[in-house]
């Protein structure tokens, strides 16, 4: 009789990315981005450059912009074939066709493991590049260069790529770090006030379940926000971001094989709202609704006091958002059932006991859900008839 023989292999791999912080990236005297793809390079560094279509539009020379900054180190580096323009927002998810295209251009140009897909847009847009990019060779080296709040402080810091598929969000998708992000305000001022203030709510998230004192600056910094100060959103960017990296270096669970996701405090239903509002909410829209959401069942659970809900409540709506919608309804629920999917198995919702002190829960009383939906309905139309 054969004995049963069992190989077991544990190895560490160390992952390592920076996040820079910058003003006009295609300046030709700024040299951040010639510095990233000329270190450790043997030849000239071919890149496949991939921009949201908002973004050009936005900025109409930026094309310009990023043929002359390639032409202007054109010993060091190489721009492959046209820039390619996609759609922006949510609609880069939701169509597979974008990452055949993606990759398509990788193929033609022979975009190799040392070669570079610079990403420059939103985070819908991030997302898809960077699923793109770490599927062409298993793997080609990615930069993300941000041009929303919403990307710069949150998702396009993390090591989260994917698409939308079978009408669920990020259900197509994998774990991939960049090999650098470039956060460059210079775009930010062009964003309408939904996208100003839609990534807001994430650094409303993260402080409310890390850092009581960076909510307390946020709350003192409400009015300058409000009002579109770009120091304010500089600091509000780099606080939020630092939080999100350590986070990712700490949480020792980094490609979140466990069902815990502290991160996505608010999101279980935001996701769902999205959906179901046929994308026409922002991301970050739909998070502050969803912190209301989870934030008021915390209080109505006897977990969170009053004064702190009102702090949180009263923030948001000073910021400027709108925390009901008229998708808020029993359907949301329906993404408890989709969350706990996602998270492979076992539900983990995160819930407050204090400004900045989150807590885990595998269960929620749906009755109590549907009681704080009705608790952020009525305290929206209290604020609306003031």
């Amino acid at each position: 009789m054969k004995k049963e023989r069992t190989l077991e292999q544990k190895f560490q791999v160390n992952f390592q990315f920076k996040v820079l912080f910058t003003h006009n990236i295609f300046d030709v005297e700024n040299t951040i981005l010639q510095k990233l793809l000329s270190e450790n390079a043997l030849n000239t560094s071919k890149a496949l450059v991939v921009v949201d279509s908002g973004v050009k539009q936005a900025h109409p020379t930026l094309f310009q912009a990023i043929q002359a900054y390639f032409k202007y180190y054109a010993k060091s580096m190489s721009l492959q074939g046209d820039i390619l323009e996609i759609p922006g927002g949510e609609a880069s998810k939701n169509d597979e066709s974008l990452i055949k295209t993606i990759l398509d251009k990788v193929n033609q140009f022979g975009i190799d493991r040392h070669s570079y897909v610079i990403a420059i847009g939103g985070g819908a847009v991030l997302d898809a590049v960077g699923f793109a990019a770490a599927i062409a060779h298993r793997g080609v080296r990615h930069i993300r260069i941000p041009t929303t709040v919403l990307s710069q402080n949150d998702s396009g810091i993390g090591v989260k790529n994917g698409i939308n598929t079978y009408g669920k969000k990020n259900f197509t998708g994998c774990f991939a770090n960049p090999y650098a992000v470039i956060n460059d305000a210079s775009f930010l001022s062009t964003l309408d006030d939904r996208d100003w203030r839609a990534g807001i709510a994430e650094a409303i998230k993260v402080a409310l379940i890390k850092d009581a004192d960076f909510f307390e600056w946020i709350e003192m910094e409400a009015d300058a926000l409000a009002n579109r100060d770009m120091e304010a959103m500089d600091e509000l960017i780099y606080r939020c971001a630092d939080l999100h990296m350590q986070h990712i270096r700490t949480s020792g669970d980094a490609f979140e094989q466990g069902s815990s996701r502290p991160l996505d405090f608010g999101h279980w239903a935001a996701h769902k709202l999205e959906q179901l509002s046929n994308f026409s909410l922002r991301h970050g829209e739909a998070v502050a609704i969803g912190i209301a959401l989870d934030s008021a069942y915390s209080h109505l659970k006897g977990h969170l006091d009053q004064s702190s809900l009102n702090r949180i409540l009263n923030l948001m709506v000073k910021l400027g958002f709108e925390l009901h919608h008229p998708e808020l309804s029993n359907q949301v629920l329906q993404g408890l059932e989709e969350f706990r999917e996602h998270l492979g198995g076992q539900l983990t919702i995160m819930l407050l006991n204090a400004i900045g002190n989150g807590f885990e829960v595998h269960e929620m009383d749906k009755e109590i859900v549907l009681e704080a939906m009705n608790y952020v309905k009525h305290y929206s139309a209290q604020k609306l008839e003031v």
